[in-house]
């Protein structure tokens, strides 16, 4: 039987509180979730930033999150860090937020809509003038 990438997000997402942009933005002020962009760099430069996002892309993510790893980043401070995942539309991320909880990382989860939807919500992104 053959898995389509469309069954791979359905299961990624099963169960799974995704939040929406203004739920994401507000646990982030409140510094009760890290928010992760995980977009590559072309991507943001097109699109925008997240001001204050941390920025991991998706290619090293695990190696930077995994709590017990030997390149984590200083804000890998354990396993039940809550953590939002933002990528432009919210396919990607759903993806990795699943890698991320397979790690240990339970309360991984993504950001519904991604980057799209928060600027869409009218919440603060930034763009980059050079295209850089």
């Amino acid at each position: 039987m053959v898995t389509t990438v469309d069954d791979l997000v359905a299961r990624a997402r099963e169960g799974v509180h995704r939040p929406g942009p203004e739920e994401a933005h507000r646990a982030w002020q409140r510094e009760e979730a890290l928010l992760v962009d995980i977009r590559p760099a072309a991507q943001r430069a097109r699109e925008g930033r997240l001001p204050g996002a941390l920025v991991i892309e998706r290619n090293v993510l695990e190696w930077r999150l995994d709590p017990a790893g030997s390149h984590r980043i200083p804000e890998a401070t354990g396993y039940d860090l809550p953590v939002v995942l933002v990528c432009s539309e919210g396919y990607a991320s759903s993806l990795a937020a699943a890698s991320l909880r397979e790690l240990g990382l339970h309360r991984a989860t993504d950001l519904a809509g991604g980057f799209v939807a928060w600027a869409a919500a009218g919440l603060p992104t930034v763009s980059e003038p050079d295209g850089t």
